[in-house]
């Protein structure tokens, strides 16, 4: 059960409400899919805005979702969780790891990988009748890959923080772009949330891991608060539905 008076999850309840508040991403009447891999990210998520749902004006539901990958992974936990915060909670099974490492055998998995899951995860949520999907996407994921489209592709460019798929009529929110990764480590300790470990063979083996690394580093030893003029420059330099709509 989540500590009513745990300062790390009560930080992300408020960075989330503003995130919610400044890309106008909930209405009343929504019914919101979270995907839960797991994962440290998508478990504050969940619980987040479950809490969130309780007293929000904006009155909506919460369902958590989750793929079940093929490694075969134990989600009785997260269930478990899912009905103390009294949201609904469903699995799918998945060969999405047959495919990608035993039939394709991709040399680079991570592309072809989160392309199955999103398809995947879009056709579940349209199942049982959500509108919206909560992905777990944070701040420091956004610096991430505003680097990765730099280094990588040449472009200033970052995912958004509301997307709306015209062809599946769904929406894509990211309700923790203002949360730094450190607080949901803390709110995932300090709850006991049900972690299920990730399989990946590909997991922090990565590009993304490599600008993770990058960017601690160039804080720490030569650029102080670096962290918080990248985001301002993925906010306010033009990238496409990133400014700030309750500011503006």
């Amino acid at each position: 059960m989540i500590k009513q008076n745990d300062t790390s999850m009560r930080k992300i309840i408020s960075l989330m409400r503003r995130a919610i508040e400044d890309y106008n991403m909930i209405k009343t009447g929504d019914r919101i899919a979270v995907g839960v891999s797991g994962g440290k990210d998508s478990l504050a998520l969940l619980c987040a805005l479950a809490k969130l749902s309780e007293f929000y004006p904006e009155r909506f539901e919460v369902v958590g979702l989750t793929l079940e990958m093929g490694y075969g992974a134990d989600f009785s936990e997260v269930q478990k969780l899912c009905a103390d915060l009294g949201i609904e909670y469903h699995i799918k099974q998945t060969n999405i790891k047959e495919v990608v490492f035993d039939i394709r055998k991709e040399t680079n998995p991570c592309s072809l990988c989160a392309n199955m899951r999103r398809g995947a995860l879009n056709t579940l949520a349209k199942e049982h009748g959500c509108n919206k999907i909560a992905l777990g996407h944070h701040n420091d994921d956004v610096l991430e890959t505003f680097f990765l489209s730099m280094f990588y592709e040449g472009r200033v460019s970052c995912f958004e923080p509301v997307t709306y798929l015209d062809r599946i009529d769904i929406t894509l929110i990211r309700p923790m772009i203002y949360v730094r990764e450190r607080d949901i480590k803390g709110a995932a300790r300090n709850n006991a949330l049900p972690v299920v470990y990730n399989p990946c063979p590909a997991d922090g083996n990565t590009k993304r891991q490599d600008m993770k690394e990058l960017i601690a580093r160039l804080e720490k030893e030569q650029y102080p608060g670096l962290r918080k003029r990248l985001f301002h420059a993925v906010q306010y330099s033009g990238i496409s539905g990133w400014e700030p709509q309750r500011r503006k």
